[in-house]
């Protein structure tokens, strides 16, 4: 809706306040025709509003709220879409990670070796469980663990790594694997839902794979959500245990082990059930804008990679230039929301600055966070915003 002010203190109806009432009026359509969020949540709330309510309306009629037949079914659904054996739908990713770690026995006294380059979520799921973070450089094309640094960071104390699909792409899954043949391996998934290696799903390389439904995702929910999946049943157990005390479902009330409370509430869970009806489509929708981001950005860019073998579903498009901050800067004055993920690596962050967190060499993520910009990237952006975004970065650039 396009509001306009008016002037105070002067006369509606004389000739100068009409003049003005139209020339505002037709700047403020100019702005607003201009104007490219960053990311558009109403407008994806919008798309399947018919469906989307008619999935509240179902649960709300049911009085029944937590941990019933939506969750039980979007478990089920969602397991078969990532290739997994089973799922444990709980609150939030940060808790999925750290969940699993939990269920893989990782605790006090341990490593577990992850990125900095991440959102903050995979470090507090490792302190939370009272293990020590130890941080590794990245791939500099992907931004994704990088298999040497991982080889030398390995210590007879690791007992679990996680490697993060970071903005969409997946990590090198088959050189992790082979570096860290002795430790858990948990996969960070809550930026890839429906990226593939090699022809599978990421998710279904590790012992257990953790996925957030945070709004924003690929595969968003209207609030918190997260799930772990994988084709470790023994593990998947222990994961639905320790989401709701302890508890097993032939002895409610008993805790068994020593839980938390994590659930995933039913009207969530009917949310999901929607939006993974068309979230092939709209990563699909996602790689025909990201193809053409390639073809119209300047090579002055550092441009996404998508290695040989990989499917990246484009949760974020991440471009990269020595002069970020200006770029941003010449963006926003031509309306468009341009974000960084992340500007502040985990070792560089003053909740993290202690000697339970351990950080190696990491030139690469140093440079990185300097350097990275997500520029708008959703699956109802349209090609003519592409278009002009594209446009405003080479002008910003020339």
């Amino acid at each position: 809706m396009l509001r306009v002010s008016r002037c105070e203190g002067a006369a509606s109806t004389t000739t100068e306040q009409v003049l003005y009432n139209t020339l505002h009026a037709t700047h403020s359509i100019t702005v607003q025709c201009m104007m490219i969020p960053f990311n558009d949540l109403r407008a994806r709330y919008l798309t399947h509003r018919q469906e989307i309510d008619a999935a509240v309306q179902r649960v709300l009629a049911s009085g029944w709220y937590i941990l019933g037949h939506e969750v039980q079914a979007f478990e089920a659904e969602f397991a078969a879409y990532c290739g997994a054996a089973g799922c444990v739908a709980v609150n939030s990713g940060t808790d999925a990670l750290h969940l699993a770690l939990r269920a893989c026995g990782v605790g006090p006294g341990d490593e577990v070796i992850t990125v900095a380059h991440t959102a903050v979520a995979t470090v507090a799921a490792i302190r939370m469980t009272g293990a020590t973070p130890v941080l590794v450089d990245i791939d500099p094309e992907t931004y994704t663990l990088s298999p040497s640094a991982l080889a030398e960071a390995i210590t007879p104390a690791t007992r679990a790594v996680i490697p993060v699909h970071l903005y969409g792409h997946p990590a090198d899954m088959d050189a992790i694997r082979a570096v860290a043949k002795e430790c858990f391996i948990i996969e960070d998934c809550a930026q890839a839902h429906g990226a593939h290696y090699k022809g599978r799903p990421v998710g279904s390389f590790g012992d257990l794979a953790c996925y957030s439904f945070y709004p924003t995702k690929n595969l968003g929910a209207l609030g918190d959500g997260g799930a772990v999946t994988g084709n470790d049943r023994d593990l998947l157990e222990k994961v639905r245990l320790l989401r709701e005390y302890g508890w097993a479902p032939s002895a409610r009330y008993v805790s068994q082990i020593e839980g938390v409370n994590s659930r995933l509430d039913e009207m969530q869970a009917a949310i999901l059930r929607v939006r993974l009806r068309y979230l092939d489509e709209e990563n699909e929708t996602r790689r025909r804008l990201a193809a053409l981001y390639n073809d119209l950005l300047p090579d002055a860019l550092q441009k996404p990679a998508e290695r040989p073998g990989c499917r990246h579903v484009y949760h974020l498009y991440v471009v990269q230039h020595p002069e970020r901050e200006r770029l941003r800067s010449r963006l926003a004055e031509q309306g468009i929301g341009a974000a960084v993920h992340y500007p502040v690596p985990v070792h560089r962050q003053p909740a993290y600055q202690h000697g339970e967190v351990r950080a190696h060499a990491l030139p690469v993520t140093e440079r990185v966070a300097h350097e990275v910009l997500s520029l708008p990237m959703h699956s109802l952006l349209s090609e003519m915003q592409v278009r002009q975004i594209a446009e405003a970065v080479c002008a910003a650039l020339d």
